[in-house]
């Protein structure tokens, strides 16, 4: 077709209203709904209480494929503890630079105390910037972190109402007869997470009057050779 054909096909297209694009951040509704399970910008959440619930194990840490959590943790005051164990994050930064939003920190988190929320909208002029310390993540009263000067918070009513979507990787205590309880605590942070109906299928009723297994997976068919 040539060089100039492909201009034709661009011509072709001007002066055609296209119904499915929207004017980002200006026009009304232009930022779609995030995904259930958008992996965005990390917080440090807090007890309801406002304990801290990082307790400086380096978990986080250990397991980050990128490397980019540093941690360190330190003894608790007995007079004034920051979270309710012997020790909490007394140094906790985060490097967006390295970052590859895997979310495995928050799996390995055995307090559940880093979540990923659904902020995105955020870059760098500098290098410096995109180190995330301790007092820019760690939630306030108000459950949000500290919002830094690049970052788009204009959807934060939507964001900050539901949760960072984390899913909890197996049910608690391994059962896998999980009905959907409540398997973490109250929190101060991207919204307290609701459970989740079921992580397996409802177990098949048996057959009335038949001697079949409904776990054997062969069925009928499962005879000997």
């Amino acid at each position: 077709m040539g060089y100039l054909g492909g201009f034709l096909v661009t011509l072709k297209q001007r002066g055609r209203k296209n119904r499915n694009t929207l004017e980002y951040a200006k026009d009304e509704g232009g930022k779609r709904e995030k995904p259930v399970r958008l992996h965005g910008r990390h917080v440090l959440n807090r007890y309801e209480d406002g304990m801290e619930k990082c307790i400086g194990c380096e978990l986080c840490a250990g397991v980050c494929p990128a490397k980019c959590i540093y941690v360190r943790g330190a003894d608790n005051s007995p007079t004034a503890p920051v979270s309710p164990g012997e020790r909490y994050g007394f140094v906790y930064e985060i490097n967006y630079l390295r970052c590859i939003h895997c979310d495995l920190c928050v799996e390995a988190c055995p307090t559940e105390a880093i979540t990923e929320s659904k902020l995105f909208e955020f870059s760098f002029t500098n290098r410096a910037d995109a180190i995330y310390t301790k007092a820019e993540l760690v939630v306030d009263d108000q459950g949000l972190p500290q919002q830094l000067p690049w970052e788009d918070w204009s959807d934060i009513d939507k964001v900050a109402g539901n949760s960072s979507a984390w899913v909890r990787a197996t049910a608690p205590g391994g059962d896998r007869d999980f009905v959907g309880r409540v398997g973490w605590s109250g929190e101060l942070g991207f919204g307290v997470k609701a459970p989740e109906q079921g992580q397996t299928a409802p177990a098949p009723t048996p057959a009335r009057g038949g001697g079949h297994d409904p776990h054997d997976s062969h069925g009928s068919h499962g005879g000997h050779h």
